[in-house]
């Protein structure tokens, strides 16, 4: 019984470790790391074309599109900046891809959370095994204008399991010239 409490008291107070360590993992009574399982993506960056609809059966619709994101850094031998892109495969479903399908168009702008999935087929000219890794949106967030408006600045709609379309509010004008002070002294607001 002795053994037993100590083995549960190893797994659930974790050991005293110097901060610049590596995190902690908890451990089973022998050892063995416990399992922890974490699918969750989060993407923001640029559609490279238009949102694709098919509809599946008399009641799924899904859309299918790719998004490219950029990394930048400065090279620590030459100091010049350099980028990289990637192009990730984007799929959504039921209501969040007829959102994409309706206000999301090449180039927009959007910040995607899902999940990784593995497609896997057998590839009909060589016989092999081909797969392809794509993002399952769960939620979309649209982060520019409606197409077609300028600026794309202002966040518009989301699409997910609890979103729906916002209205969009008129561009607010800008003035052509700065507002002069009173005269009395008083801020003009």
């Amino acid at each position: 019984m002795d053994r037993i409490i100590r083995d549960v008291t190893a797994v659930t107070k974790p050991p005293s470790v110097p901060a610049q360590t590596t995190p902690y993992v908890p451990q089973l009574s022998r050892g063995v790391p416990m399992s922890l399982n974490l699918n969750h993506v989060v993407i923001a960056g640029h559609l490279t074309r238009d949102p694709e609809l098919r509809q599946i059966g008399a009641d799924k619709v899904v859309a299918s599109t790719s998004i490219a994101t950029n990394r930048r850094w400065k090279d620590p031998t030459s100091g010049e900046q350099r980028e990289e892109v990637t192009f990730i495969e984007l799929e959504a479903w039921g209501r969040t891809a007829e959102l994409m399908g309706q206000y999301l168009k090449k180039g927009s702008a959007a910040y995607v959370e899902g999940r990784l999935k593995v497609d896997t087929w057998d590839d009909k000219d060589s016989g092999q095994k081909r797969s392809k890794v794509k993002v399952v949106a769960d939620s979309v967030q649209f982060l520019g204008g409606r197409p077609g408006e300028e600026g794309e600045r202002q966040p518009h709609a989301a699409a997910g399991p609890s979103a729906r379309p916002a209205a969009s509010a008129p561009a607010p004008k800008r003035r052509s010239a700065p507002v002069a002070a009173a005269e009395d002294g008083d801020p003009p607001f």
